[in-house]
């Protein structure tokens, strides 16, 4: 079996198999079984799905890691909040990112399905002019550039 080696930061959070652990010094970690993990910026805290793009992401994420009792519900309010965002987006491009989020998801295939549902944050902080990063509303001279690095072709 292969091992995984992640280098983390003093301050840096991992969710491993749902349980968070945040590290207080620089250190190598070594996964040496299967589990359920983010860590660093893939992972998002209640407080940052302040968004309806960042809520999925969200919810995949509770679904993907967190504690197994939980990843039922979560799932399927991620299939809420999609159903919720298709409705009311004008963006052909974030419909089908998102479609294509949910059947990764369904396939087990976590960090594909949560990778797209970044690309749909991007594109919705473009079009609400935020911050990416913290959903923040952004000053108005950010707000173009944010927009031109939203653009499809910058998503691949």
């Amino acid at each position: 079996m292969s091992t995984l080696v992640l280098e983390m930061r003093a301050g840096d959070l991992m969710v491993v198999n749902g349980a968070s652990l945040r590290f207080r010094s620089r250190t190598r970690v070594e996964l040496v079984a299967r589990a359920r993990f983010l860590f660093g910026k893939q992972v998002m805290t209640p407080e940052g799905a302040s968004t309806p793009a960042r809520r999925i992401y969200f919810a995949l994420q509770c679904a993907y890691v967190g504690p197994e009792e939980e990843r039922e519900a979560a799932m399927a309010d991620a299939h809420r909040l999609v159903a919720e965002f298709q409705e009311a987006t004008t963006s052909n491009m974030a419909r089908q990112l998102l479609e294509r989020a949910l059947a990764l998801a369904e396939q087990d295939e976590w960090y594909q399905s949560l990778r797209l549902v970044r690309h749909v944050m991007r594109h919705e902080a473009a079009v609400l002019g935020l911050d990416p990063a913290s959903g923040a509303k952004l000053p108005p001279g950010a707000v173009a550039a944010l927009r031109e690095a939203a653009r499809p072709s910058a998503l691949d």
